[in-house]
């Protein structure tokens, strides 16, 4: 049976010199080339949900992919995709870089510039590896052979104020009342209010998390706390100068534990980027964007969406926005809104209807909110749109129209 191969790298000369030299090799198959960290996972993913058989043997990734580090590219790989050998092609091959490599999951280094015979003699290695890591699992493997499965959904506001926490929080919420183990982090680390929103007090946050290169399921339960409604809290610290120490890999390492341990993962990342935020956004299946229907909120998610897009996390069709405070009286509808910033659009609009909401916001105990609330209603009916939850019957549906938005990995 050939060895099916998928080679991953930014610089289209490297690749070039590696698909020539794999289709040399003996029994080998090189598939078509990625040309990034996004579309090497989304490949992964969809050849999953198709079938764990066509998944490739071997995936050889170059050190000059992006945006995401190869070491960590080849981490998020190794976790969600664990019968996928990777193989890192690299100048550096020294001790260190080896063990790093090995360490983050990755079965074998090559080192620049590429000779055939070791090219060839990893490639057979890890493809014997792979093979039997499949016949050891069988058939009764398939969940395992397609990675861990939890979904995440990061939600962000165009601006401050615009009610990414409440949304956040009733997403988490739905989620976990349809029978679905659901964390919910916050990585708004200056000022994240899940825990006020929550009446929850809890000293470790998810700055305890940012020294740890390996997070194990043990340290992540040490900083998780669990909440009366079942929900798992990773917390945003109390300091918020402390913010600094979750790096973007500390996010990604973060997002890829909760995702193995939990079916869903939500997460607030504020209105303000840093490196955090922006690596779960790029990483999510579902990134959502809440906006309220005014000029200055609608302004600000066109500016995030295009700076977004500059930055090469997220392409305004892969974003969805949600309208917050929406109102048939209002100028500014949501079929404008997704006009404006060119992005997917949520069908269920959040009615403006803060007098629901007051009461328990000022308690600090938003999950105790009335099941009756044209709020919570609608915010469950979007859980039950993006796949989160079941949409509860009869449940509001706002005035926005226009597709669901796009989810990176099918389920």
């Amino acid at each position: 049976m050939p060895t099916r191969i998928l080679p991953a790298g930014a610089d289209p000369d490297a690749v070039r010199s590696l698909v020539t030299l794999l289709s040399q090799l003996p029994d080998a198959e090189p598939q078509p080339p990625v040309t990034d960290s996004t579309q090497l996972v989304d490949t992964l993913a969809r050849l999953t949900a198709e079938s764990v058989d066509e998944l490739p043997e071997v995936v050889v990734v170059h050190e000059r992919i992006g945006p995401v580090p190869a070491l960590e590219l080849i981490r998020e790989v190794a976790l969600r995709f664990p019968a996928v050998g990777v193989i890192l092609v690299t100048t550096d091959a020294s001790p260190g870089l080896f063990a790093a490599a090995m360490d983050s999951g990755a079965r074998g280094l090559v080192a620049l510039p590429l000779s055939y015979e070791e090219l060839a003699s990893r490639v057979q290695a890890v493809a014997q590896w792979s093979t039997g890591v499949r016949r050891h699992l069988g058939h009764g493997g398939a969940d395992v052979l397609g990675g861990a499965g939890g979904t995440v959904v990061t939600v962000s506001g165009a601006k401050g104020g615009v009610g990414t926490t409440l949304t956040a929080v009733q997403l988490a919420l739905a989620a976990q009342a349809s029978g679905r183990p659901t964390a919910l982090v916050d990585l708004d680390l200056q000022t994240g209010d899940v825990a006020s929103y929550l009446d929850v007090q809890f000293r470790r946050s998810v700055v305890d998390l940012a020294a740890i290169t390996d997070i194990s399921a043990r340290v992540l339960a040490d900083a998780v706390f669990r909440h009366d409604t079942g929900l798992a809290l990773l917390l945003a610290p109390a300091e918020g100068e402390r913010g600094e120490e979750v790096t973007d890999r500390t996010a990604r390492q973060i997002v890829g534990a909760l995702r193995s341990r939990y079916e869903v993962v939500v997460v607030d990342c504020g209105a303000q980027l840093g490196g955090a935020g922006a690596a779960a956004i790029e990483t999510a299946d579902t990134a959502l964007l809440v906006t309220t229907p005014d000029v200055v909120a609608v302004r600000a998610a066109k500016r995030t969406v295009r700076m977004w897009d500059r930055l090469q996390i997220r392409k305004a069709e892969e974003t969805t926005v949600v309208v917050n405070r929406h109102s048939r009286s209002t100028e500014i509808q949501p079929a404008l809104v997704q006009r404006i910033t060119g992005t997917a659009l949520a069908r269920t609009a959040v009615p403006a209807n803060f007098r629901e909401l007051q009461a328990v916001v000022d308690a600090g105990r938003l999950h105790e909110l009335d099941g009756r609330s044209t709020v919570k209603q609608a915010l469950w009916t979007l859980a039950g749109e993006l796949g989160l939850a079941k949409a509860p019957e009869g449940g509001h549906r706002g005035g926005g129209r226009g597709a669901v938005g796009f989810r990176r990995r099918k389920e």
